[in-house]
């Protein structure tokens, strides 16, 4: 993750915390109610996948504003371990636990996570609108796949399209973004050894892997 991208997010966490915060241009308003029924979709999705989630835990990669860690807090995970590489996201995720009730099993780092030493697995693993942003994925999905128990949970951004456009036009002097076409992912997937599922939700690929078969 480039530290462009990262400070990109530290400054406008408010905004994404929010969905994002200018919405003037008419074309901006169509795209964001694509945008925004995608990633409604991802998080109905990814709770549901994370069922039963009581007494579990939870690592929340690229966490942003804390809204799928606070969640599945709520829900009855054990512990959750957000990591975000922007300290104004983990303020806000911080807050919103502490607001929730939840700030006891909810722990937020400020870290990359290829390079922070983790010495646990987790239950479930979230990696919604992380890899956007990831200019190598394979390194990111290995890593995943080595930390979590039972099930992963992957957006990855769909190239092609009004959204894919649309974006970076948005991105272009922001930060670096990254798109998928399917048979990219059904590659990168097919090299871990372990089962997966792609389904298109619009703007994104909604990725849910299984364990490594030696696992």
């Amino acid at each position: 993750m480039s530290d462009r991208t990262s400070q990109f997010f530290d400054r406008h966490a408010a905004d994404f915390d929010s969905i994002y915060g200018d919405r003037n241009r008419a074309l901006d308003r169509v795209a964001d109610r694509l945008f925004l029924s995608a990633m409604l979709l991802r998080y109905e999705k990814t709770l549901a996948g994370c069922d039963p989630v009581k007494g579990r835990t939870v690592i929340d990669v690229g966490c942003g504003p804390g809204h799928y860690s606070v969640a599945l807090a709520r829900a009855g995970a054990e512990r959750v371990l957000g990591l975000d590489f922007a300290a104004g996201m983990l303020t806000i995720a911080r807050a919103r636990a502490e607001a929730s009730g939840v700030a006891s099993r909810c722990s937020f780092v400020l870290a990359d996570f290829l390079s922070h030493a983790i010495y646990e697995r987790f239950d479930y693993a979230v990696v919604m609108g992380f890899m956007d942003y990831v200019q190598e994925p394979q390194p990111v999905v290995d890593r995943v796949l080595g930390i979590m128990r039972r099930r992963a949970f992957f957006s990855f951004p769909m190239a092609g399209g009004l959204l894919a456009w649309q974006r970076k036009l948005r991105y272009r002097n922001r930060c670096d973004l990254f798109f998928y076409r399917e048979e990219q992912l059904h590659h990168l997937l097919s090299a871990t050894g372990a089962s997966f599922s792609i389904e298109s939700i619009g703007r994104d690929f909604f990725v849910t892997v299984g364990p490594r078969s030696s696992s």
